[in-house]
């Protein structure tokens, strides 16, 4: 039994990076079931990322011994995060396991971190990867080991003799259990417990025995001399966790408007099955109502959803690899920078008028071989306060893409232009709009196209 091309577009464009015609007519063939295993099979395993060694960066105090200057460390630091960036975009643009990388995406969103450390945030960004469709609780524990989390949370001043909350906070509001589940007192208490989680000098976790506030606490309304995992463990017992993820899974996955009902289908589902990811994750992608008219082309991709997925269908060439960093910034989702630690918000906080008439023009440049012009700041993009502070002025600096026209019409030539809407939108734009295009004297192929996907419609998924 074969799969609708629908069907394939609406899977690719929610759990994978997007989906070529010539890819998605190979795969019609098979049935739905054969094309859901054989996306979860092909991103059972998966290659860290690893362009940056830990010796790239120097230590501080060697660095001063070595008499670099502030300005220099900085030009170093920022270098490095550049690297690591396009690493990951590369990635993202080659992979074939793209399952996986869309849900290190969502662990990267969902543990948000953001320090000028560039190793340990590639080593975070690694166990996002490596635990992506693991045991929640296995993941959360590592993740709470990371030194790039401890650091950027503050764990590292959270001390016996003065804890800090800030770590704590994050874990139940952001990561697990959702506001309004804890008490302030069970933030002091949890502080108390991850007390001496901390980084040794060579930048690996360390517990901090000296550090530690091994007294009786109470947690969630027990008593006890409670440490880190204990919390852990307490707060994946408790459904309220599986609720909060599940949520944020179905906004992600299926539908920013969420559906109580099925939420609490899937949170029961994860929490009975011991809050295995994959498990849910194929769950989602077998469910008839995932694949009913209501979830199909309403969530607004994310810009790196939309850039890499135009890049993947369309097999864009970059002479430059700037040009990936850049657009990033452009579009408002810098991988490796949230704007904070609950991440991006998702939906149309990348839709506002400036992006989306970016989006509108992106497509008819970047397939045309022609130069590509971005605004870019000259500024260090990861100092918030000098960009707010200094009135730089704006450069453009533009870049080539290459793409090949011949393929791309071949690949497409036998279709009409209401098959070519189908193929590029999930969801038909309004009568008026395809009338004013239709109306256009010279529509062949390559025309078709650009204007199909410099339509507004192009950013749903």
């Amino acid at each position: 039994m074969s799969t609708p091309l629908s069907q394939l577009f609406h899977l690719y464009s929610r759990f994978g990076l997007g989906l070529s015609y010539p890819r998605a007519k190979l795969l019609a063939d098979k049935s739905l079931a054969e094309n859901v295993q054989l996306l979860v099979i092909t991103s059972t395993t998966g290659s860290p990322l690893s362009g940056i060694q830990q010796e790239d960066i120097p230590q501080k105090k060697d660095m001063m011994e070595n008499n670099m200057s502030k300005k220099e460390i900085q030009k170093l630091v920022s270098e490095k995060a550049e690297q690591l960036n396009t690493d990951w975009v590369k990635k993202l643009l080659t992979t074939k396991n793209v399952l996986l990388e869309k849900q290190t995406l969502f662990w990267h969103n969902h543990f948000a971190c953001r320090i000028k450390q560039p190793f340990l945030m590639q080593e975070l960004n690694n166990l996002h990867r490596l635990f992506a469709f693991s045991s929640f609780r296995d993941l959360l524990v590592e993740v709470c080991k990371s030194p790039a989390l401890l650091m950027y949370l503050n764990n590292q001043q959270n001390k016996k003799s003065h804890p800090n909350e800030n770590f704590a906070r994050e874990l139940m509001e952001l990561f697990t259990l959702g506001r309004g589940n804890y008490t302030e007192q069970d933030v002091k208490e949890v502080a108390r417990a991850f007390t001496g989680w901390g980084v040794n000098k060579d930048g690996g976790f360390e517990f901090k025995e000296k550090q530690h506030d091994g007294d009786e606490k109470t947690i969630f309304n027990r008593k006890g001399n409670f440490g880190g995992e204990d919390v852990i463990n307490m707060i994946i017992g408790n459904k309220q966790t599986a609720y909060f993820l599940c949520r944020k899974f179905y906004k992600y996955y299926v539908n920013e408007t969420v559906n109580g009902a099925r939420v609490k289908e899937l949170a029961e589902f994860y929490f009975q099955n011991q809050y295995n990811t994959g498990l849910l994750l194929k769950k989602m992608m077998t469910s008839a109502w995932f694949f009913e008219p209501e979830n199909m082309g309403c969530n607004i991709k994310s810009p790196i959803d939309y850039l890499v997925g135009l890049s993947r269908t369309f097999n864009i060439i970059y002479h430059n690899d700037k040009v990936l960093f850049q657009l990033q910034r452009a579009l408002g989702q810098q991988l490796f920078y949230p704007p904070n630690v609950a991440g991006w918000p998702g939906g149309r906080y990348f839709a506002d008028s400036q992006k989306l008439l970016l989006r509108m023009k992106l497509p008819s440049v970047m397939l045309n071989n022609g130069e590509l012009e971005v605004d870019v700041k000259p500024d260090d993009p990861d100092d918030e306060v000098k960009q707010e502070k200094q009135q730089e002025t704006v450069l453009n600096k533009k870049f080539q893409t290459e793409v090949d026209w011949t393929q791309i019409v071949n690949d497409h030539q036998h279709l009409e232009f209401d098959k070519l809407l189908k193929v590029f939108l999930l969801k038909a734009p309004s009568q008026q709009v395809l009338d004013t295009i239709k109306s256009d004297s010279v529509l062949g192929i390559k025309e078709s196209i650009l204007k199909i996907i410099s339509l507004p419609d192009y950013s749903l998924a």
